[in-house]
């Protein structure tokens, strides 16, 4: 039987987010929606097109209107000598000509408009997104830009980080986390906040969304993570290994929420691995030292991930951190080790010159020297991701065994609170994205 003071703490621990909700209702009203800005894409050429209800308006960096678009008809973006320059095709079912293509300037916007009672979207190549497009040169190419409120651009992101057939808790845990992740990742000096690709945290479209998403971030309106009255780095990954890192142990900074802590990742696909390390693969990411004779891991985090590694070649050697080693092979996680193993054809080989039947094999000619043995190298790991913050198998399996969001998101990220941004706002306590306070350069947040 449970003592009273462990049933205690436990509904205190059930309470608090519920309490947390009913205060981001109440506040959320006299606070504006924040509104985030999401590289989407990045090219020379863009395709933008209206939705099937409803259409595009196209203005100008002075808010000026320059076209109006129908229901599904194209706009062709380029860039051309700075500016960008849009392109409507005519519809076919009117018959139209092709009108003469539209120099936006340094500057397009795009709103979508839809009929009454219809939800305003438009599609960016091949997705369809909420809110307003700014496509702005860059570089000889065109970067567009999604200008979206918070709690639109979540379900999305909920969805896209994480499977919607996953428990509510589990949901709702990566909701608040990626909540909490875009608003301290805004940067008002810079064109954009967040990019639409795990370098920020993967966001794909109104598709990715679904019901339970949807409720995930409903049910958590407004709620974020705090440590200290700011915002905390709220970062996650697919599943650790069976134990979280300590930022301190990979990065730059010891942040005291993010401590290594156990997880409960055992279903995870990515749990352990194997992968072979052909001599292409390696010759391709070691070319500058004529490819990889050996791989020597000097130095571990302690839970085992490679912090330093030394890639000896033909001809010379690296001195590498996990994280350049992790980029170059394309590895799940730094939590690895290397081994040699026989080619399947070699072993096949080597076990029937092995065999009963005493089989001699005749010595080489002088002159030729003996093949060296079919032997490839092979990594071995524990995880997929950077290993600290969140993990997300370690979420499901709680969740599945009836832990609630809050209980979650105490456990990987320690000594936070969850509580309404509004609240902050309220309090007048700076924040990252207010120009005062400026967020710790760590690695993205569901950096696989």
């Amino acid at each position: 039987m449970p003592s009273p003071l462990r049933s205690l703490t436990l509904g205190l621990c059930l309470l608090a987010p519920l309490a947390a909700e009913l205060r981001a209702q109440s506040q959320a009203q006299a606070v504006a929606e924040p509104r985030l800005r999401v590289l989407l894409q990045e090219a020379p050429d863009l395709t933008v097109r209206a939705p099937a209800s409803g259409g595009l308006r196209l203005r100008d960096r002075q808010g000026r209107v320059l076209q109006e678009l129908g229901a599904d008809q194209v706009l062709r973006l380029r860039f051309n000598g700075g500016w960008v320059e849009a392109d409507p095709e005519p519809l076919a079912a009117a018959g139209g000509a092709d009108a003469p293509a539209i120099n936006a300037g340094v500057e397009l916007w795009i709103e979508p408009v839809a009929p009454p009672g219809a939800e305003p979207s438009l599609w960016l190549q091949q997705r369809r997104y909420r809110g307003q497009l700014q496509i702005l040169p860059k570089a000889e190419r065109l970067q567009a830009v999604n200008h979206v409120p918070l709690e639109s651009y979540l379900p999305s992101v909920v969805g896209s980080e994480m499977p919607a057939s996953w428990p509510i808790e589990a949901l709702r845990a990566q909701a608040v986390a990626a909540r909490t992740y875009a608003l301290k990742g805004r940067k008002p000096a810079a064109p954009f906040d967040l990019k639409a690709t795990v370098a920020s945290q993967v966001y794909k479209g109104v598709e990715a969304e679904t019901p339970s998403t949807r409720a995930a971030v409903a049910g958590t309106r407004g709620l974020v993570l705090t440590h200290g009255n700011v915002l905390i780095d709220a970062v996650f990954h697919s599943s650790s290994g069976g134990s979280t890192e300590s930022s301190g142990d990979l990065w730059s900074s010891q942040l005291p929420y993010l401590v290594s802590v156990p997880d409960f990742d055992d279903d995870a696909p990515v749990r352990q691995w194997r992968q072979p390390l052909d001599a292409a693969l390696l010759a391709k990411a070691f070319a500058e030292i004529g490819g990889v004779q050996t791989i020597q891991v000097l130095s571990t985090t302690p839970t085992g991930r490679v912090r330093q590694a030394r890639v000896v070649g033909p001809s010379g050697q690296l001195l590498l951190s996990g994280a350049q080693l992790r980029s170059r092979l394309g590895l799940k996680s730094t939590w690895v080790r290397f081994e040699q193993e026989l080619l399947p054809g070699a072993e096949v080989m080597a076990q029937e010159l092995a065999g009963s039947g005493g089989l001699q094999v005749p010595p080489p000619p002088p002159l030729l020297s003996p093949s060296p043995p079919a032997i490839q190298l092979v990594a071995v790991g524990r995880g997929y991701g950077h290993g600290i913050g969140m993990s997300q198998w370690g979420a499901y399996a709680m969740a599945r065994r009836g832990d609630s969001y809050g209980q979650i998101l105490e456990h990987y990220y320690r000594g936070t609170q969850v509580r309404p941004y509004a609240e902050l706002v309220l309090a007048g306590l700076p924040q990252p994205g207010s120009g005062s306070v400026g967020s710790m350069a760590l690695a993205s947040g569901s950096q696989p």
